[in-house]
């Protein structure tokens, strides 16, 4: 009402966050022990109770969004991303997904958390009763069927999911009180409210007008109770004893009433609960490819009743597919497994192939061709009776891998040298390579270098013989040529020539 939602609306919150978020307990370490009372404490969009109630728990968490049919997007930046991630379910109807740095993907985000949130149909139960089971079981649109809170993923648009609802009493309380359950899709505006009225005993009247009370069988109790001294407190001789298929079973199967020994089955939407112990219908069998028993079967006690011409527990397959499981000695698989849609599936774990017809190691394999082994190597058959072993007895042709599966001494060193010898020359070849770059390196720094090169003596390296001469002449009468010499100079000195 604070927010303004229509009633009819999709309620939708987006929390964006980078941080993890404060629970119940968290404000322990403050002093602040007063519990929270579930209710919003907002005042112009900042909360007011912070520093005088604890932080709301996971439980009024999700009961609040479920009360107010809330769906929430946790979109997280950075690490606390799996912190959101493992309170998912603790908390219906929730949905979490990372976000970029500067939110580019949020339109993204959104779509594709609202697309997966509308696809997951899921029922919960609200108001229990004390003393009642609710077993919810889920008939998805593919034909599957799940059981508790998991409901139905990938629902598709303008889908229809069914739920089959099973209430039974835990105990007999003998109240006679009216109760009721709320049965709520999450995330949906829809409630289904469910009437209860235990009934403990049925009441059954005799010539005199006196009136006997049997204990319910789903009470603990075994006492009954009588107005005259001819009841007796013996179970066999209850009524509902009638009404049970086997004694292990529950009245009526669980799907019906038990009134004077006679069952009478529940109507259901989802089908016909139908049999003299309410023991068969046509909904809760397996589905496939949408159909209830394919199409090809009617549904009695939770298990498909093929017609003529089909088989499988869905009545899936055809029955002329069993040919295909035929070996050469008109044994189904081998008599090794099961055929299954014109397919062998071996339920012998040593057998293998097509048929199940390889088994190596079956202790019978020796005895089922011993015959065929003393036909053909019999030296005293006629003629025909070789014929015959021909023909009944062909040559088997096994391609064994005689390929020892372990490693013997001679191989362990084999394949040691050879790896010693591969490593050494790989590490051989890269140090050379590695001294050839060197090299290289080196010979053009040379090369680069003045090209004035000086020759030393080991018996003075520290001075160069530098000697620059020059011959200068002079425009006179009488020509003269002039010889300058340099002495040695150190390395460390300055190479000048002047004239």
């Amino acid at each position: 009402s604070h927010i303004g939602w229509r009633k009819e609306a999709k309620r939708l919150l987006l929390v964006m966050t980078d941080q993890t978020s404060h629970l119940a307990l968290d404000s322990k370490l403050a002093g602040i022990v007063i519990p929270h009372d579930g209710n919003c404490h907002l005042k112009d969009n900042v909360y007011i109770k912070a520093t005088s109630m604890e932080h709301p728990s996971l439980g009024q968490l999700s009961e609040k969004l479920i009360d107010n049919n809330i769906n929430v997007i946790f979109a997280v930046q950075g690490s606390q991303f799996h912190w959101y991630k493992d309170l998912l379910p603790l908390l219906p109807g929730t949905v979490a997904r990372q976000i970029e740095s500067q939110a580019a993907n949020l339109n993204d985000l959104v779509v594709e958390a609202y697309q997966k949130l509308i696809s997951e149909v899921k029922i919960q139960v609200d108001n229990q009763i004390q003393g009642l089971h609710f077993n919810i079981t889920a008939i998805c649109p593919d034909g599957s069927k799940t059981t508790g809170m998991e409901g139905c993923k990938n629902v598709g648009y303008n889908k229809e999911v069914l739920f089959n609802v099973s209430v039974t009493m835990k105990g007999c309380h003998r109240t006679g009180e009216r109760k009721y359950a709320i049965l709520k899709p999450i995330g949906f505006n829809e409630t289904a409210i469910v009437n209860v009225q235990q009934s403990c005993a049925c009441q059954y009247g005799d010539s005199t007008g006196h009136k006997r009370v049997w204990a319910d069988e789903t009470s603990d109790s075994k006492q009954s109770h009588c107005s005259d001294n001819n009841c007796s407190s013996n179970r066999d001789t209850l009524p509902s004893q009638k009404c049970r298929q086997h004694q292990d079973q529950p009245i009526c199967s669980g799907q019906g009433n038990c009134i004077d020994g006679t069952c009478f089955c529940y109507k259901n939407k989802l089908g016909k609960v139908y049999g003299k112990y309410c023991e068969m219908d046509d909904f809760s069998c397996p589905y496939h490819q949408g159909n209830l028993c394919s199409g090809n079967g009617e549904c009695e006690g939770g298990k498909c009743k093929c017609f003529a011409g089909w088989e499988g527990d869905r009545c899936e397959c055809s029955s002329q597919s069993a040919k295909h499981c035929l070996n050469s000695k008109g044994q189904i698989c081998s008599g090794r497994g099961k055929c299954v849609c014109g397919k062998c599936e071996c339920t012998d774990p040593r057998s293998f192939g097509r048929f199940c017809e390889y088994c190596p190691t079956c202790n019978k394999a020796c005895e089922e061709n011993w015959n065929c082994v003393q036909c053909h190597h019999s030296n005293n058959a006629s003629q025909a009776v070789l014929d015959q072993c021909t023909t009944s007895c062909a040559y088997l042709l096994h391609y064994i891998d005689h390929t020892s599966d372990c490693f013997s001494g001679r191989s362990y060193f084999r394949v040691f040298s050879i790896i010693f010898i591969v490593t050494f020359l790989i590490g051989l070849l890269f140090v050379l390579i590695i001294r050839q770059i060197i090299l290289q390196g080196s010979s053009n720094k040379v090369k680069s270098s003045s090209d004035y090169r000086v020759s030393t003596t080991k018996k003075d390296k520290m001075f160069l013989p530098t000697v620059c001469t020059r011959t200068v002449t002079y425009r006179r009468d009488k020509p003269e040529e002039i010889n300058i010499d340099i002495s040695k100079l150190r390395l460390n000195e300055t190479f000048k020539c002047e004239f």
